[in-house]
């Protein structure tokens, strides 16, 4: 059950770095494009995975080109702050699930 926690979670943490690694793209591109500059901006896309087990699992897919629109540096300000609180309640249930692990763990010694 702990093991299928940190599964979840860590496949949730991978998935917003993702996020976060694109994010990251994008304004790097807009500010080498310059305050003229057109690049289209890119969204992460992600997926369900149903793995051997029954369990399912979040894992990035790639990107997308959201076409007619810029990167906007509010945008993808926004995008950052969403996926760090994403990835900092992954990280939460994940301590959880190492505490819970661990609990069990000593509960088996006695």
């Amino acid at each position: 059950m702990s093991v299928d926690l940190l599964d979840a979670a860590a496949s949730g943490m991978d998935a917003q770095r993702a996020a976060l690694d694109v994010a990251a793209r994008n304004v790097a591109a807009a500010e080498a494009a310059g305050p003229n500059g057109d690049y289209a901006r890119m969204v992460p896309e992600f997926r369900i995975v149903d793995s051997d087990d029954g369990d399912a699992r979040v894992e990035f897919a790639g990107t997308r080109m959201q076409r007619g629109t810029n990167v906007d540096i509010l945008t993808e300000m926004i995008a950052v702050m969403n996926a760090s609180r994403a990835y900092e309640s992954d990280a939460s249930i994940f301590d959880v699930g190492k505490t819970l692990a661990e609990k069990t763990i000593e509960l088996e010694r006695l």
